[in-house]
C-alpha cells in the first residue's frame, strides 16, 4: 500500500459561540482574514441526521455557520457555530482530545498585547522554553480566547538543542 503524500496541516477546526465575534478576535489578535463562508446563518439550520452523523454531534444540535479564516502564514482556521441545548463549555487541557492551537509569533509582548486587546486573556506571563527547546529569546505563553479555547503563543528565534539530533524541524516561517 502506498503512503499518502502528507504536506502539513491545512486548517484547524474550532467551534465558537459566535462566528462574527470569533472572526473579529482572530482578525484583531492574529491578523487573520476571512477567506469564505461555507455555510451562513441565512441558510436553514443543518440539524438533520446526515449532519449529526457526519460531525458526530448530538441530535439536539444544529450547525448554523461555517467560515474559513486565513492567517498570514500557516494553516487556516475553520470556525463552526452550532445551536442547541447540548453545547458544553470549552474543554480544559487535561481533558482528552486536541488541547490547544499554537501560533508562532516574532514579538511575544506585542502578540500577548494583541490577544488581550482583542478580548482574550493570558494565563500567566510568557515563560522561557527549556530543555530541548531552550535558547535565547525562546518562550511561550498560554492564553484563552474570549470563549475559553486554549491558545499558545510561541517564539523560538534561537536554534533549539533538539536540532543537534535530527534534520527534521518543526514548522517555521
Amino acid at each position: 500500500m502506498s503512503q499518502p503524500n502528507i504536506h502539513g496541516i491545512d486548517h484547524v477546526g474550532l467551534t465558537v459561540p459566535s462566528i462574527e465575534t470569533a472572526s473579529q478576535f482572530f482578525i484583531d489578535a492574529f491578523d487573520a482574514t476571512i477567506l469564505y463562508d461555507t455555510y451562513t446563518k441565512r441558510q436553514p439550520i443543518r440539524d438533520n441526521a446526515f449532519t449529526q452523523q457526519r460531525l458526530g454531534i448530538p441530535a439536539s444540535m444544529g450547525e448554523v455557520a461555517i467560515r474559513m479564516l486565513s492567517l498570514p502564514n500557516g494553516p487556516g482556521i475553520e470556525l463552526f457555530e452550532f445551536v442547541g441545548p447540548d453545547q458544553r463549555a470549552a474543554s480544559v487541557p487535561s481533558d482528552l482530545g486536541w488541547q490547544h492551537v499554537a501560533f508562532y509569533v516574532d514579538d511575544m509582548a506585542t502578540a500577548v498585547q494583541q490577544v488581550e486587546q482583542a478580548g482574550g486573556r493570558r494565563n500567566a506571563d510568557p515563560i522561557p522554553l527549556s530543555g530541548v527547546e531552550a535558547g535565547a529569546g525562546n518562550q511561550f505563553c498560554y492564553c484563552k480566547a474570549p470563549w475559553g479555547a486554549s491558545i499558545e503563543l510561541i517564539s523560538y528565534p534561537s536554534p533549539q538543542p533538539y536540532l543537534a539530533a535530527t534534520d527534521q524541524q518543526k514548522w517555521r516561517v
